[in-house]
């Protein structure tokens, strides 16, 4: 099997060490690390190094670093070639990617990769057919709930078609998010910059993008959306969360605000809007996505997703509940008599018992209940494991989706376009 030299670029944001979380047979054990001094630098080598030092499954990273400005520069001069994985600050994220992906780099890269409609000819140039395959960290399409919701959409019997016609989305989508949180094992020291939107992006190009991305995956299956086409952006908006200097300071160790956000600064608190609401059509489906940033989560809970997508025959909800320790879950509402879905539902279980074994019917009322088993439940850290092995399987078997690129292309300027609608929109929220 090919082993690909591995090389990070900048790992300014803790997803880059997550994407090495496990080890992989296609993969060099040698990972080349492009970076400035710096905490940023510390945080991502401290990553790798508990990652090795771990009881159960230990990685093998033999880490090389390379310190300097201009790490970019340096990563193309070493042209050792193989993959690049960038997660890290976002306004200068697609113009490096379309630089190493010129010169043959396939690159494995963290959301957002364009945060303005100034990068979009870069993003459209670093997705031309002859280029090396260039992939963005999708996770959400990892998560058990999303995949049974995907799975039974694709049944008529079950689902029916989109309802459109009722005034209410078809697709209702939203994330929330929290800036202090736990990630592996402790508490996350997040980089100054990420409260600066003007680096980290906006709310409603940031997380925004995973739901974008799920609601294209799941409606149009192998399909290319193209966004002159297929997409007509209604309304959008954006506000902002506030965070005082204490919970800054908590968060990312340092006193102050940087110098980049200080006009957004008022009475010792900065408004960062990293919140974002869309409704759209796409190919005459209604959606309404909304991504939500908290300061810290509730007790027991973490980043939460709920989604509804209504068919004319039932509807399919993903939802994390306090009462039920905020376990992600999977129902599906049948309209009318419940009891004619229950045979074909076993039908659709049973018919996907082999890739997805032990889930099972349970009713609730009206509704019926999927109930996973644990062995099928993995962590979002976990996902960016499966995110990354997907990734190698199409270096691997030259298996890319036909439909990826043209994709990826749309999904970030419906996001761009959508950030320009919210400047101009008043904050009331939508719907």
């Amino acid at each position: 099997m090919q082993k690909y030299p591995v090389s990070v670029l900048n790992p300014g944001h803790f997803h880059a060490a997550l994407s090495l979380r496990e080890s992989h047979p296609s993969l060099s054990d040698e990972v080349h690390v492009f970076a400035p001094e710096g905490e940023e630098l510390q945080s991502f080598v401290q990553f790798l190094k508990d990652f090795n030092a771990r009881q159960n499954e230990p990685t093998q990273w033999n880490l090389k670093v390379h310190t300097g400005e201009d790490s970019l520069e340096a990563l193309l001069r070493e042209g050792r070639g193989g993959i690049a994985i960038l997660a890290g600050k976002n306004d200068a994220k697609i113009a490096n990617i379309e630089k190493l992906n010129r010169a043959g780099y396939r690159i494995f890269a963290d959301k957002p990769w364009v945060t303005d409609e100034v990068g979009l000819e870069s993003l459209r140039r670093a997705m031309e057919k002859e280029r090396p395959l260039t992939l963005d960290i999708m996770t959400e399409r990892f998560e058990i709930t999303t995949i049974l919701q995907k799975m039974f959409l694709a049944e008529p019997d079950i689902f029916g078609e989109f309802m459109v016609d009722s005034g209410a989305p078809a697709i209702f989508k939203e994330s929330v998010h929290h800036l202090y949180k736990v990630v592996n094992g402790k508490p996350l020291k997040r980089p100054p910059w990420y409260f600066d939107v003007k680096v980290q992006g906006e709310g409603i190009v940031d997380v925004t993008t995973h739901l974008v991305d799920m609601t294209h995956w799941m409606a149009f299956p192998g399909e290319s959306i193209d966004f002159a086409r297929d997409i007509q952006i209604m309304e959008a908006r954006r506000w902002a969360t506030q965070v005082p200097l204490e919970k800054f300071s908590k968060i990312t160790q340092h006193s102050d605000f940087p110098a980049g956000v200080k006009d957004s600064v008022r009475n010792g608190i900065l408004d960062l809007f990293c919140n974002g609401e869309i409704l759209y059509q796409v190919r005459g489906v209604p959606v309404h996505l909304k991504v939500i940033w908290n300061l810290e989560p509730p007790a027991g809970a973490g980043d939460t997703h709920r989604s509804l997508i209504r068919g004319t025959r039932s509807n399919l909800e993903v939802r994390q509940l306090a009462e039920r320790k905020y376990l992600s879950e999977f129902l599906i509402a049948p309209h009318g008599d419940s009891q004619a879905l229950e045979v074909p539902i076993r039908a659709a279980l049973e018919k996907h018992a082999e890739k997805y074994p032990g889930l099972s019917l349970e009713r609730e009322g009206d509704k019926f209940l999927i109930n996973v088993p644990q062995a099928l439940r993995t962590t979002h850290e976990q996902h960016f494991g499966e995110a990354r092995s997907a990734f190698l399987d199409m270096l691997a078997t030259g298996s890319e989706p036909s439909e990826l690129r043209a994709n990826i292309v749309s999904k970030y300027t419906l996001l761009v376009e959508a950030r320009k609608k919210a400047f101009a929109s008043p904050a009331k929220p939508l719907g």
